[in-house]
């Protein structure tokens, strides 16, 4: 399975905890998917990708650190995260739908 169809299956996760208004932990990402932790960060990129292509709220600022309980060194999609989370919260993720493997590809290419 590739990088892209990885993140193509996380989003409905990531929505989800949107639309909930929860965050997840590496850790619960990593048990919920099956995929090691230290390999999270490179599936979220696709995701995060798209939502800067799309100007979309940063929808990978949910996945946080057990530690800190904030996203890892990765992030690059907002800077003020406790905002940027009330701002993902708010978007209706389920009404906007999930991209396609194609699209998050897409924006894989323009923003790596």
């Amino acid at each position: 399975m590739t990088v892209v169809e990885r993140a193509w299956q996380i989003w409905p996760a990531l929505a989800l905890a949107a639309t909930n208004r929860q965050t997840l932990t590496y850790d619960m990402l990593s048990n919920l998917i099956g995929v090691a932790r230290q390999g999270l960060g490179q599936l979220l990129e696709p995701i995060q990708s798209y939502c800067l292509v799309h100007e979309l709220p940063p929808l990978t600022i949910l996945v946080v650190r057990d530690d800190t309980g904030i996203p890892g060194t990765g992030f690059i999609g907002a800077e003020n995260i406790p905002q940027n989370q009330q701002e993902v919260f708010k978007h209706n993720w389920l009404d906007h739908g999930a991209p396609t493997i194609q699209q998050l590809q897409e924006a894989l290419d323009q923003r790596p």
